[in-house]
């Protein structure tokens, strides 16, 4: 999945979620964050801090890269 925006960022964060059957408030406890700060980043709210959202993207078990268009 291309990540263009926050909001896809979110969604995949979701989608993978939803695969893993985690549930949201799962999530922040394994990652050390707090359930309002996923149902943030999973709606895609652009101020999420950048450092936890990464954590996130770890903790699922994905890989995000970074190229040149």
């Amino acid at each position: 999945m291309k990540i263009q925006d926050a909001q896809s960022l979110g969604q995949a964060i979701r989608q993978q979620r939803r695969h893993l059957k985690v549930t949201q408030r799962d999530l922040a406890m394994t990652s050390g964050t707090g359930l309002r700060f996923i149902i943030d980043l999973e709606k895609g709210k652009p101020t999420c801090q950048l450092g936890k959202a990464l954590e996130i993207v770890r903790a699922l078990g994905l890989k995000l890269e970074i190229g040149e268009p």
